[in-house]
């Protein structure tokens, strides 16, 4: 039980691990919950950092019509953040196509408010050539967007890219292709920076962003936040560290003086802040404002341009769970990075959560199998809990992500299929109880039992019974030629063959005692003709003896024979032993005399001796006198008779003549008329031609001449 439960549970344990390590989506949705709720309770402290986003809000589009905007009312807004001394000005749009008034558009869209009636097309402004004039020479970085499609043509390369170690820019996370903005305006721009969040599905939380991609020709394309960094560092290229035994690995990324640990494929753990009113200015109060006001607002800053209006569809949800513009994440990227405040994930902590994992379920392991469950729930709390303690220290101290649901929910769930193996192995253990008793006593005995299990106490009651002892001959010899584990085998297929012919006889099995059996009949249960089927039982198993010598291979040198012993008389039955432990048996005087009986059988030269009253009782089979013998404690010599066989042979005319003749060399003896040794002769050619083996029998008959004389 102990080893099938251990086996079992470093089946479980080894099975949960590989469950891990494949790590399908409920299991890495789990843990991103756990880390999510780290974040909200240690967010990243808000600062005063030069990182402004310029909101195209709804007031803004009350203001100046719908989006998109006309690119000369863009141009301005250009014109005015950098008058007021922008760092960096990023675009978290796309300019994907001509401005919806510029004269190279195919079509126009006349809805445009400022337009009066009678415009003529070839008076309109080149508002794409105004923009692309605005942001040339300054540092605007602008946005491209990821696609299924493979990009038209190659994209415009704003910055270089050195790698050091084994091509870590092999592990980048991969786009087909990415859409950019229109020639001039990308030719013009400084920057040119991925506006996806992540590789996923763009409604999910955003957690992790990749701060580095590739596309299909293996072009190397920086994030949005990413090159508004370098950009307004002033740096020309990014310096990307890998691993110099490891291809496609990246550690960190350079900007400038600026170091930034990252996933292996270049994404960044972002670390958010509650969103707060103050990293937001309103487009319309950037066209609206001062000169002294705008500079104050964004002089030395990176500011970022989007839109919060829920009309554009720009809106996505923080790990804090909460629902902040696009553009503003990528401004908590930037002030992460400035703060250096960063979420680290490594191999090795992933490591030490499955460690951990199989070190507390093989503790909960051992101690179920050795104590109960209360000690078992006990120490994995305590252990559960200094994990999620640990787990708590490492991420405020050190912004460290170590998992707990893995030992945590994994632990719960080990113990709970612990628990239930325990329960089921358990109840089938009560079943195989069941079974192994059933061969040591009668099923009448088992369903008493089951059926009155609380009358099982110490005590029993007086009742007529027969009692046999077997003992098997010739068996030390060849267990002298064996190793222990066939001996035991050997023994045990002995004993399951003679256990079944008495069960078969409605016996109940005493016990076993080295090699040889007690059983009894008529307990608990009455057995009509009880003396009768312990006779049969006694044949049935000298048959049974027969057939286990033919079926041994190799045959032994000596076939293994039985000696049985029958009584009958008064015995007290019943539960014998301590009251935590207890046997049901028989005690009495009937016990000794069927146990001396067995004794005699190699004096008396026959392999089954039964008292006298049990001849008696078991009219119709066929039984020889084998004498009178003394027994220890017992004032008289009592009469045994030879069990010979069955009530076929019994009725043959050969066994009445047979018995005849054998009365008949007994009287001779005990009358000492004369040497019996003629009839004697007679009696053993006679049972030669029945084919019964009484020639031991015979001969020892003429040693054992007093046996037969008062």
């Amino acid at each position: 039980m102990r080893k099938l439960f251990i086996g079992f549970g470093l089946v479980l344990l080894f099975a949960l691990v590989g469950l891990r390590i494949s790590d399908p989506t409920p299991v890495q949705s789990l843990r991103l919950v756990y880390f999510d709720e780290l974040q909200k309770w240690h967010p990243r402290r808000l600062e005063d950092l030069p990182v402004r986003v310029v909101d195209i809000d709804e007031r803004s589009l009350a203001e100046f019509g719908q989006w998109p905007w006309p690119r000369n009312v863009l141009a301005d807004l250009v014109d005015r953040l950098s008058a007021g001394g922008a760092a960096a000005i990023v675009f978290d749009v796309l300019f994907l196509e001509p401005d919806r008034l510029s004269p190279n558009r195919l079509f126009l869209q006349p809805s445009y408010d400022g337009l009066s009636e009678g415009w003529d097309p070839d008076t309109l402004p080149d508002n794409d050539r105004i923009f692309a004039q605005a942001i040339q020479d300054r540092q605007v970085i602008l946005g491209i967007a990821s696609t299924v499609n493979e990009s038209e043509g190659k994209l415009p390369q704003k910055s270089g890219v050195v790698e050091i170690g084994d091509n870590p820019s092999q592990g980048f996370v991969r786009s087909s292709g990415f859409s950019i903005p229109l020639p001039e305006l990308s030719d013009a721009a400084k920057g040119l920076g991925s506006i996806n969040m992540s590789p996923y599905d763009t409604t999910e939380r955003v957690r992790r962003v990749p701060l580095l991609w590739r596309d299909a020709n293996d072009a190397v394309i920086p994030s949005l936040a990413l090159e508004a960094l370098r950009v307004a560092l002033g740096q020309g290229s990014f310096i990307i560290n890998g691993e110099s035994n490891a291809s496609g690995i990246t550690r960190s990324i350079r900007v400038g003086s600026i170091e930034i640990p990252t996933t292996a494929d270049a994404s960044l753990w972002v670390r958010f802040r509650p969103d707060h009113p103050s990293l937001y200015r309103s487009a319309a109060d950037v066209f609206t404002s001062s000169m002294e006001n705008l500079s104050a607002n964004f002089e030395g800053r990176i500011v970022l341009v989007g839109t919060s209006a829920a009309g554009l569809l720009d809106i996505r949800t923080t790990a804090l769970g909460e629902n902040v513009p696009g553009v503003s994440i990528h401004a908590q990227i930037i002030e992460q990075i400035l703060q250096g405040s960063f979420l680290s994930r490594t191999d090795f902590v992933e490591g030490v959560e499955i460690l951990v994992f199989v070190v507390l379920g093989g503790l909960i392991l051992w101690i179920m199998s050795v104590s109960g469950a209360f000690l078992s729930i006990l120490t994995a709390t305590s252990i559960g809990a200094l994990i999620v303690a640990t787990s708590w220290f490492l991420f405020y101290k050190h912004g460290i992500l170590l998992d707990v649901t893995l030992p945590v929910f994994g632990g719960v769930l080990f113990f709970s299929a612990m628990t239930a193996f325990q329960y089921f192995v358990a109840d089938r253990d009560k079943k195989m109880i069941r079974r192994s008793f059933s061969h040591y006593v009668a099923p009448e005995v088992l369903h008493q039992i089951e059926q009155s299990g609380h009358k099982l106490k110490l005590g029993g009651e007086m009742k007529s019974v027969s009692v046999m002892f077997c003992d098997i001959r010739n068996f030390t010899a060849l267990s002298e030629t064996m190793a222990a584990p066939q001996m035991v085998t050997l023994l045990n297929n002995i004993f399951s063959a003679l256990s079944s012919e008495i069960m078969r006889q409605k016996g109940t099995i005493d016990k076993y005692i080295g090699d040889s059996i007690m059983a009894f009949w008529n307990a608990p249960v009455d057995v009509d003709d009880y003396p009768r089927k312990s006779c049969l039982a006694a044949l049935a198993m000298r048959h049974a003896m027969v057939d286990l010598n033919l079926s041994m291979d190799p045959p032994p040198p000596k076939d293994i024979g039985i000696a049985i012993g029958i009584g009958m008389g008064t015995a007290c039955i019943g539960n014998v032993g301590s009251k935590e432990r207890f046997d049901y048996s028989a005690i009495g005087d009937v016990v000794n005399r069927a146990a001396r009986i067995e004794a005699s059988c190699r004096d008396v030269g026959h392999d089954i001796l039964v008292s006298e009253d049990v001849m008696k009782a078991s009219e119709g089979l066929a039984f020889l006198e084998a004498g009178q013998l003394s027994f220890k404690g017992v004032s008289q010599r009592q009469k045994i008779y030879a069990l010979v066989g069955d009530d076929m042979l019994c009725e043959t005319p050969m066994f009445q003549k047979l018995c005849a003749l054998h009365t008949s060399a007994i009287s001779a003896i005990a009358r000492g008329d004369v040497e019996p040794v003629d009839r004697v002769e007679q009696c053993e050619t006679l049972a030669q031609s029945l084919n019964i083996d009484l020639a031991g029998f015979y001969a020892r008959l003429t040693q054992r001449l007093s046996d037969f004389r008062d």
